[in-house]
């Protein structure tokens, strides 16, 4: 046992040095950055680049890696994303962090290569050296990180605690512009805070590369579980993060022993350990205290006085409303019945291989609108709508395929049995806060992805199961024009819906729910409808995508994967419902683009460009295809104003009939001295 103890001891150092950096970022900015796992990934690929594959020594490497290049990132992030958000919603905040997430690994390989990397060195020399303590063997990698979990907590505790630097960290958690008062450089602090934030970023990647790789996803999904400890410490206790992060390994490496070695069943379990810690800590505290809220306003009201906050919420903004609103409907639809043209002819224009792709791009701008109804109609950031999709797409599978339903009728029953899943889970978030939200729907999908998913059933031996169209629409082009179809009739149910009752219900809850339930509307009931409805939207949705692509494989619907979904539909405007077709069309094509007719590196390309879009969003939280809309309705509105009335014609007219008298006449203004204006160039 003692043997898996410390294994455990070295996987939960990993844990505990991430949790610190979580928790540090969260306590002095209220941002919990997702890219962690991503940027750690970055830093890790860097010192692999200089000690591998240039040769440079361990220390000078890890030197110009953690020591230089990962604070002189957090400091570039700061600077030019992070120190806008402080006061942002946490939507803002995590849709601009999932950016980086996309973006970060695929510029790592723009920049490094795409060199696939299985085995990675790690601060110990190679071949590492193996010691013995009562018999158990421990390596000399597992050692250094045993000492970096102990040098974390007892420098970042005495820090923290005992230190004017330490003060001057908590004291910006209550109110930068206090801080500011005092003397003290707010700023200056919070650029100290990422730096040492995203320092131990690098540091838990160059830790963990020996056991997990080099690749970014594994990364990803190590932070992912880093997320259970800063939970349970509820974002802001570093010495609980650190505890119940080395608790977790030894808890995983301790369950290794007991289940057995030959089951699919015990790798499923140990990688989903650390999700069930978050379930189990979520529901405890909703059990035990009725609430989890996320000490979402960060700041004091000074702060909030002095800084000018913008959109708060991706949620469409006031300005786009009134401008929708003041041109009628010629302004108001114009542009999404023109694009929806031109998605309608398109499939006509190319052949082959490419029809196919717009009947892939079609269903997922099905999928997409099922984020319209989570977040811009219900205002809350959902993780997991992929993981509805693959619900659907299994679904619609097993039932056409191994029982001989119809396949349009599987689709259907595919999106009715994701239905009560988005309720269950809309349900048990409606008293969290919109970052427990976000970390409950990831938490949900990687527990599908680890545990359902994963069976044989469903994967057939890596082959997934083959999936059949509709014998009316067999062909790719049919097929696509059905997908189209389907697409349209989902639009303009959300469109009904948005002008209905229930839609301007949503619409006060979303702006403000303690104003909502004072005109009588049930917060909750509003929510669980609408995260019904988005769950069946991207079950069938799941489905079509099944259907175009011929087979369900469940390794299309990774959780991670829905991540860089919705960083496409962010960036195009997740509001807009041609705006998820339009993100649909982007993310099929884009890609296929680059890879016909570009050269192979620029295939890292789009998820750089749609990462940034979602950073974006810090600034323009409507999307660029929002942003294009309100340019072109105001520049209707301009020559609706320029063209006279009739009525205004009439009266000004000369002549007793261009003249009606409204009151008494007031004398003449004297003719004011005349003056010319040079236009020439």
């Amino acid at each position: 046992m003692l043997q898996y103890v410390i294994a455990g001891l070295a996987l939960g150092g990993i844990y505990a040095i991430a949790s610190a950096g979580l928790v540090i970022t969260y306590v002095s900015s209220g941002i919990l950055n997702f890219a962690f796992g991503a940027l750690a990934y970055f830093v890790a690929r860097f010192y692999y680049f200089l000690h591998t594959q240039h040769g440079w020594g361990i220390l000078p490497s890890a030197v110009v890696a953690i020591g230089l290049c990962a604070p002189a990132i957090g400091i570039v992030l700061y600077g030019i994303l992070f120190r806008f958000m402080r006061l942002s919603s946490p939507l803002i905040k995590v849709v601009a962090t999932v950016g980086l997430l996309v973006a970060v690994p695929s510029l790592a390989t723009l920049i490094f290569g795409n060199q696939a990397i299985q085995a990675a060195p790690g601060l110990a020399p190679e071949p590492v050296r193996v010691f013995h303590v009562i018999g158990v063997p421990v390596t000399l990698d597992q050692v250094i990180v045993y000492c970096c979990v102990v040098a974390t907590v007892i420098i970042g505790a005495a820090v923290l605690r005992y230190t004017d630097v330490g003060l001057k960290v908590r004291a910006m958690v209550d109110s930068p512009a206090m801080t500011g008062l005092s003397g003290t450089n707010p700023g200056a602090v919070s650029v100290g805070v990422w730096a040492v934030s995203i320092f131990f970023a690098g540091l838990a990647g160059v830790l963990a590369a020996p056991t997990i790789g080099l690749d970014p996803i594994n990364f990803t999904i190590l932070v992912a579980a880093a997320f259970a400890a800063v939970i349970a410490a509820k974002l802001r206790s570093l010495p609980i993060a650190v505890s119940v992060g080395l608790l977790m390994g030894i808890v995983t490496s301790l369950i290794q022993r007991y289940l057995p070695s030959d089951s699919n069943w015990t790798t499923e379990i140990v990688d989903a350990i650390p999700f069930m810690v978050i379930a189990v800590v979520l529901l405890y505290n909703l059990v035990r205290r009725g609430s989890f809220g996320d000490a979402e306003r960060v700041g004091g009201p000074l702060d909030r006085a002095i800084v000018p906050q913008g959109e708060s919420r991706l949620a469409g903004s006031t300005a786009s409303a009134l401008d929708a609103g003041s041109i009628g409907l010629l302004g108001r639809y114009a542009g999404p019945a023109l694009l929806m043209v031109v998605a309608t002819v398109l499939p006509l224009i190319v052949q082959g291989f490419w029809v196919g792709l717009f009947a892939q791009a079609f269903a997922y701008g099905i999928i997409f609108l099922s984020w319209t109804l989570v977040v811009g109609e219900g205002g809350m950031l959902w993780l997991c709508q992929i993981t509805f999709a693959g619900v659907g797409a299994l679904t619609a599978s097993q039932l056409a395929v191994n029982h001989g339903w119809p396949v349009l009728a599987a689709i259907v029953v595919g999106g009715l049995v994701a239905l009560p899943m988005g309720l269950i889970v809309g349900f048990l978030s409606i008293r969290l806060g919109d970052l427990y939200v976000a970390l409950v729907t990831l938490t949900f999908g990687l527990l599908m992805e680890n545990l359902v998913f994963t069976q044989n059933i469903f994967v057939n031996q890596g082959l997934g199961v083959n999936m059949n169209r509709p014998t009316f629409a067999g062909s790719d082009l049919a097929f696509t024009y059905l997908s189209l179809a389907a697409f349209a009739v989902v639009a303009l149910f959300i469109v009904n819906l948005r002008r209905s009752t229930t839609g301007l219900a949503l619409n006060a809850v979303r702006w403000s729910e303690p104003a909502a339930k004072t005109t009588g509307i049930s917060v909750v009931q509003m929510k669980v409808l609408v995260a019904g409805l988005a769950a069946l939207v991207a079950g069938i949705g799941g489905g079509f995508l099944a259907a175009a692509q011929t087979s369900a494989q469940p390794g299309n619907f990774a959780t991670f994967a829905g991540i860089v979904w919705l960083a496409v539909l962010v960036t195009v405007g997740v509001r807009s419902n041609v705006a998820a077709l339009v993100a649909g069309i982007a993310f099929v094509m884009m890609p296929s683009l680059a890879q016909a007719y570009l050269p192979t590196w620029t295939a890292n390309i789009p998820p750089v460009l749609f990462g940034l879009g979602a950073i974006g969003v810090a600034k323009f939280p409507d999307g660029t295809l929002a942003q294009q809309g309100q340019a072109f309705r105001r520049f209707l509105q301009s020559r609706i104003d320029r063209r006279p009335a009739p009525l205004a014609v009439a009266m000004a007219g000369d002549g007793p009939t261009g003249t009606i008298p409204t009151g008494p006449s007031t004398p003449p203004a004297p003719p004011s001295p005349r003056v010319t204006q040079d236009v020439s160039p």
